[in-house]
């Protein structure tokens, strides 16, 4: 089979890398060992952003398997903060839902969909890229790694920084239980952040992401980890103490991963295959979205993947930068508190922070007066 974008990696990444390219006229094969439906560890909270990504891609999520928030509110032992949108909502989506969504647009635009077909090897020959997988060999102009935290592709390109820094983890699960709130809540406690996402009209998703060192027993997600976890947040634990699991415990980690660059010879990668710092400020999938559509138009257009490289950079600056600010202030209980109790007393600096979070305002719009603001709250 020929082609001119074989995707390995059928999650949100590569599928919004199919849809952009076939309404660019471009054929395309999507190649997933694993069979749908796919799942995978995550908070299931798309910020709105993503959800107008998702628009513009053509995409609709089942109303079955999401539901809107208008923001976010912390909770911080007894102090609880609340910032909203400044626009429209996000969504909390089921992961299922999301790729379900993604397979159907994809598929009436004519992607090639292949999952349960691994990918054997992959080779350079003669300017192509050839893939030989359990079915057969497909040629194509441009291999891109859609592939997630522990991307083959990545690694075989020889892109590959690995793990570094600190060990982040994450693990969740879902309960068939009204959402309570119109947030995603984030509740707080030392070395672990609970992540509360409504995800469907009668469901909700809970996730840990946590700091883990050398012998933890919380290190590797799985077997009891979940509970030990919850059981860090009493007033949580008592929410959903009843409620049906209506998912089985996944996790994931280390999340941070960095790389070389986001291309090769003949090669590209998006999503978190592309480097993912983490989770925390929830526009991981946003900014998947958008350098999905940015490669897409690089290879239309005919120019060098250099080009992609730096619209990568450029549309996640902000990403780095506020996820980085924040794992800092996570990372410091005291400050992190004031922090909270400074954001829950000044609502408005807290609906700016999401605003500039999303790329929607500049750095820049916070202002002297807000920053002296928030400086006052944090050192009084």
């Amino acid at each position: 089979m020929n082609a001119d974008l074989a995707i390995v990696g059928g999650g949100p990444a590569g599928l919004a890398t199919a849809i952009a390219a076939a309404t660019r006229g471009l054929a395309v094969v999507v190649v997933d060992k694993r069979p749908l439906p796919l799942d995978k560890p995550c908070g299931e909270g798309v910020m709105p952003g993503a959800v107008r990504a998702l628009g513009a891609l053509g995409v609709d999520v089942p109303a079955w398997g999401r539901t809107p928030f208008v923001g976010i509110r912390y909770v911080d032992g007894d102090v609880v903060a609340e910032g909203r949108f400044a626009g429209e909502p996000g969504w909390g989506v089921r992961r299922t839902a999301l790729v379900e969504g993604l397979v159907a647009r994809a598929a009436r635009l004519g992607a090639s969909l292949r999952y349960g077909v691994p990918v054997r090897a992959w080779r350079r020959s003669g300017g192509e890229v050839v893939l030989e997988t359990g079915d057969d060999a497909i040629r194509a102009r441009l291999l891109v790694g859609a592939d997630g935290l522990r991307s083959a592709v990545r690694r075989d390109a020889g892109l590959d920084l690995g793990a570094r820094g600190r060990r982040r983890f994450g693990v969740r699960r879902h309960y068939a239980l009204a959402p309570w709130s119109p947030f995603v809540e984030v509740h707080w406690t030392a070395g672990t952040e609970a992540y509360v996402t409504p995800a469907g009209p009668s469901r909700v998703g809970v996730a840990f992401l946590w700091d883990a060192r050398d012998g933890d027993a919380f290190a590797a997600p799985g077997g009891g980890v979940f509970d030990r976890l919850l059981a860090r947040f009493p007033a949580l634990a008592e929410r959903v103490a009843g409620a049906a699991p209506e998912s089985e415990v996944r996790g994931a980690g280390p999340l941070r991963r960095d790389v070389r660059a986001r291309h090769a010879d003949g090669v590209a990668l998006v999503g978190d295959a592309g480097g993912y710092l983490d989770a925390l400020t929830g526009e991981g999938l946003t900014l998947a979205l958008e350098s999905a559509r940015a490669l897409v138009d690089v290879v239309a257009d005919g120019r060098p993947l250099a080009d992609y490289e730096r619209a990568y950079r450029r549309l996640s600056r902000t990403y780095y930068l506020m996820t980085a600010l924040m794992l800092w202030v996570a990372a410091h209980p005291a400050l992190r508190h004031r922090v909270v109790r400074t954001l829950a007393r000044r609502p408005e600096l807290f609906d700016r922070m999401l605003a500039i979070n999303a790329g929607e305002r500049p750095i820049s719009s916070l202002g002297v007066a807000g920053v002296a603001r928030l400086l006052q709250g944090v050192l009084h």
